[in-house]
């Protein structure tokens, strides 16, 4: 099961949070401030941290500087009512990896969870490997028994995801959440431009395939 800690002080957004996250599956944990929230993860594996800025005894400034200075790398979103340009450019910069502000439209919460949580785990597996066929997630590049190919950063996301779910079906908008964010001002035409690259650089591969499936989107074989 998928642990997520709700760092907030405020007990009734905590419980609001933790009812719709409920809903999907999650287990919740609850902090009051950044510091409770550090004693829970010395205690529990954390998968994703929500937390607010503005707490008592360490806000979530310091928590998201503290979590990434001991190398945590989970995913955090700060969710919180300071909404100007130089809050959030704070936020991001100490390792923040979405931000929303209140108040929180509990549907858009959800998506971006789920999200966050898909692109950690692409990020914590680090490669695939597909019959003689290395997908290396840190070097953006797949190896072959006789060549090595360098991707572009989102052509590389976007064979990453799909290969990383064999046979799951992605929306276009989907794959642009996840791989060109919430904000992009892309189309969804861009992810056929992509597919289409794709497709032409491993056309001599027989280990897996790109597969369209009209009317919904794109889905990954391993063959």
């Amino acid at each position: 099961m998928t642990n997520i800690l709700i760092v907030d002080d405020n007990k009734k957004i905590r419980k609001l949070i933790e009812i719709y996250l409920a809903r999907e599956g999650f287990k919740v944990f609850q902090a009051d401030d950044g510091e409770v929230a550090l004693d829970i993860l010395d205690e529990v594996k954390i998968d994703l941290i929500i937390a607010d800025i503005m707490m008592p005894n360490m806000d979530g400034y310091e928590l998201v500087e503290e979590l990434r200075g001991a190398k945590y790398n989970l995913p955090i979103l700060m969710v919180t009512a300071k909404n100007t340009y130089p809050d959030k450019k704070m936020g991001f910069e100490l390792g923040a990896d979405d931000y929303m502000t209140k108040p929180i439209d509990m549907d858009e919460l959800i998506l971006r969870v789920k999200a966050l949580l898909r692109r950690s785990k692409i990020s914590i597996d680090k490669h695939i490997s597909i019959g003689d066929i290395i997908i290396d997630y840190e070097a953006l590049e797949v190896r072959t028994t006789t060549d090595t190919i360098l991707l572009p950063m989102k052509e590389f996301y976007l064979l990453y995801k799909l290969l990383s779910y064999p046979n799951k079906i992605f929306t276009r908008q989907q794959l642009m959440d996840d791989i060109w964010g919430f904000d992009s001002e892309a189309d969804e035409r861009t992810v056929d431009v992509h597919i289409k690259r794709i497709r032409e650089k491993f056309k001599d591969i027989d280990e897996f395939q790109i597969v369209t499936v009209r009317g919904l989107g794109y889905k990954g074989v391993h063959k």
